[in-house]
């Protein structure tokens, strides 16, 4: 069971997506921080000095109450719209990537020196 599990944890496929994922979740990590500290202070700024992450919507009275923190939500589909972008653009490039390698022409293939040889037999035998 341990080398079973050993030859499942080393594919291509299980490796890569484990790197994929590593790498996401650092993307995810600079993407929350551009938005956070980058994008949404000029933009709060220019609507009168406000901080998104502290909008909320109290539920109730006193410290312990519940609130809806729509400023956080926004900054959340924030975050989602700039990773989606992202992906699109990669998903585009790789697609025209491949469109590329499709719409060159391949070349047929040479023929072997059989084949060529028994085509000047042929030839030859033609023109006796």
């Amino acid at each position: 069971m341990l080398n079973e599990f050993k030859q499942f944890a080393m594919r291509g496929n299980v490796v890569d997506m484990a790197v994929g994922i590593i790498i996401g979740a650092a993307f995810g990590k600079i993407v929350s921080s551009l938005v956070a500290d980058v994008i949404m202070p000029p933009i709060g700024m220019i609507m009168g000095n406000v901080d998104f992450s502290d909008l909320a919507i109290a539920l109730g009275e006193g410290e312990g109450a519940a609130s809806i923190n729509y400023g956080v939500f926004i900054n959340t589909v924030l975050d989602f719209v700039i990773v989606a972008f992202a992906i699109f653009l990669l998903i585009r490039g790789l697609n025209s990537m491949k469109k590329k390698e499709e719409a060159k022409p391949k070349e047929p293939p040479k023929p072997s020196a059989e084949e060529t040889l028994l085509t000047e037999i042929r030839d030859l035998l033609a023109k006796q």
